[in-house]
This record gives structure tokens, C-alpha cells and sequence, in this order.
């Protein structure tokens, strides 16, 4: 979303020193560093991920670099490692939320490069991540958005279990210059103990064929 503008001006340090590492079955999360920088630049070039997401595709590995630095600075964008290959397959974040004045609400993010697509991936990385907003930082609530148009990103938000709040007319600028709407979701804290709790853990048991999640 837009928010990704606002975040690189704007969102303060929330977790000093930078979230933990955490893991699921598949992957590893961890704080990024600077020989993430070519990885990163690997997906984050693409004519489609970026937009999709609130951003222009870098142009070099100098501008990746700068984000890269930010991720570090403020502690609060984990990169997804896949432990089968070791590779970097793209990021996940818990950010202050502009949109709500609430302390410690929070907003869930993520990105992955298009080889990755498809594998459940994004699911399995939010779902460790809200377990650890809700159990770890005692998040009040943590909201999800997307654009109208990017089904993939819908599609994960319903299966970890958000409740869909609305659509926010003419919310954000996009890449290009034009103006869309932003759709959005939340869980409480109250509906993680109700029953989001028990959806999530679902995605982070090991299985036998984990691929399509």
C-alpha cells in the first residue's frame, strides 16, 4: 500500500534493537543486513512486485541499498528466509499503523519475489508474525491492507483470519500517479484469543506437503 511512503519518512523504531529472530516449518525470519542487498534488489527490480506493494521498482542496488538501511535503522521488517535453500525470498513487517491512534495498533506487510509466489509462503510468514504481535507485544489489534485490484494479497489476508473492516475511498496515491481505494481488515486481540489463534497454528505445523498453503 502507500503506507509504504509514509513509512520511510515517517515510522519510528517500535521494538528497540529490532525484532527477534523467529521461525516456522519452511522459513526463517530475521533482521536484515547488508549482504541482503543483491537478493533483495533481485525481486524488488520487477515491473510487478513493487507496485503491487505501494513502491517503484528499484532501479539499482544503490536505492536497495538506502532500504536496506532503513530496514535495519528501525527494526521492524524482517527478511524471509527459506531454509530449504537459504535463500531471501522476501519481507514481512509489523509497522505502526497511521491509519489508527491506538497504542501499539500495528500493521501487518509483506512482500515476495514472483519465483515464490504460490507456495504459501506470505501465509506462513504472517502467521508467525500476528502470533508474535499479539503474544509477545500485546497488540490491541494489528490491520491488513490492500488495493481493490491485488486479488493475491486478498487471498492471504482471508486465510489468516482478518475481518474485513471496509474500503477507504480514494486512500492512496499509486506508483504512477493515479488514486485508488484501500481495502481494510483487522484482528483484535479479542478475536485472536476467540479463535484466529487456533487458524494460524494451522500454518505453522509441520506437514508433509507444505508447498501450496
Amino acid at each position: 500500500m502507500g503506507w509504504f511512503r509514509k513509512w520511510k519518512k515517517q515510522s519510528p523504531q517500535i521494538y528497540a534493537a529490532g525484532y527477534p529472530q523467529l521461525d516456522t516449518p519452511r522459513l526463517t525470519l530475521r533482521m536484515f543486513t547488508p549482504a541482503d542487498v543483491p537478493a533483495l534488489f533481485a525481486y524488488a527490480k520487477s515491473d510487478v512486485v513493487g507496485p503491487l506493494a505501494g513502491w517503484a521498482p528499484h532501479r539499482n542496488q544503490e536505492e536497495t541499498r538506502q532500504i536496506v538501511s532503513l530496514f535495519i535503522k528501525r527494526g521492524d521488517v524482517w527478511a524471509i528466509v527459506d531454509k530449504k535453500s537459504g535463500r531471501l525470498v522476501g519481507s514481512v513487517g509489523l509497522h505502526v499503523d497511521a491509519k489508527r491512534s491506538v497504542e501499539k495498533a500495528l500493521m501487518l506487510g509483506y512482500v515476495l519475489g514472483e519465483p515464490d509466489w504460490g507456495k504459501g509462503f506470505a501465509t506462513e510468514a504472517s502467521a508467525r508474525v500476528l502470533r508474535f504481535a499479539f503474544e509477545q507485544l500485546g497488540c490491541p489489534v494489528v490491520s491488513a491492507y490492500h488495493y481493490p485490484h491485488n486479488k493475491r494479497s486478498a487471498h492471504v489476508i482471508a486465510k489468516l483470519g482478518f475481518t474485513l473492516e471496509g474500503t477507504l475511498r480514494q486512500a492512496s496515491t499509486l506508483v504512477g500517479g493515479s488514486v485508488t481505494d484501500d481495502v481494510c481488515y483487522s484482528i483484535t486481540a479479542a478475536d485472536y484469543r476467540a479463535g484466529v489463534r487456533e487458524m494460524l497454528t494451522a500454518y505453522l505445523t509441520p506437514r508433509d506437503n507444505t508447498e501450496t498453503r
